[in-house]
């Protein structure tokens, strides 16, 4: 068994409209929500964004949320999100991990509802938390097992699919 790889990580929830980011400190105790980032299709400026956080906390790696249906399969947002993973693979130069995120946005909702979040006050940073789940789960998986969570996105010259 591999021991967990110390460094900080970068947790991203991508949604069409939203991108959650989370971040990790360097022993995994603890994944934090860092910023919600807006994005359009064909706009530089998320991109921009995202890769000035990374070079701000100099993360090991990136863990991104894999959207797929309860059974598994691939969901339809999944072709739109690993598009634009793959722009942020290549905007940062980080290795990207793609985790299973079934569930994280529906747990974020719970926590914040249970902290008194009004429905309007959860949809703006309902994403961070969500990111924060995707991260947390892989974080602790990875010191569970030793073994990193997820798979290793491929570049977009091969199937990003794992």
């Amino acid at each position: 068994m591999m021991a967990f790889r110390r460094g900080r990580r970068l947790g991203i929830d991508v949604g069409s409209v939203r991108v959650g980011i989370a971040q990790c400190d360097p022993d995994g105790i603890l994944a934090t929500p860092l910023d919600t980032v807006y994005r359009r299709d064909g706009d530089p400026a998320a991109l921009a964004r995202i890769a000035a956080l990374v070079a701000e906390v100099d993360p090991l790696e990136l863990v991104v949320g894999l959207p797929r249906s309860l059974d598994g399969t691939e969901r339809a947002s999944a072709r739109t999100a690993l598009d634009f993973t793959a722009q942020i693979a290549a905007a940062t130069g980080l290795p990207v991990r793609l985790v299973d995120e079934r569930f994280s946005t529906a747990e974020a909702h719970t926590v914040l509802q249970a902290v008194g979040r009004s429905a309007r006050k959860r949809r703006e940073i309902v994403d961070a938390v969500a990111a924060v789940v995707i991260l947390q789960s892989a974080v602790d998986h990875e010191k569970r097992t030793g073994e990193p969570a997820g798979s290793v996105l491929r570049s977009q010259s091969e199937d990003p699919h794992v």
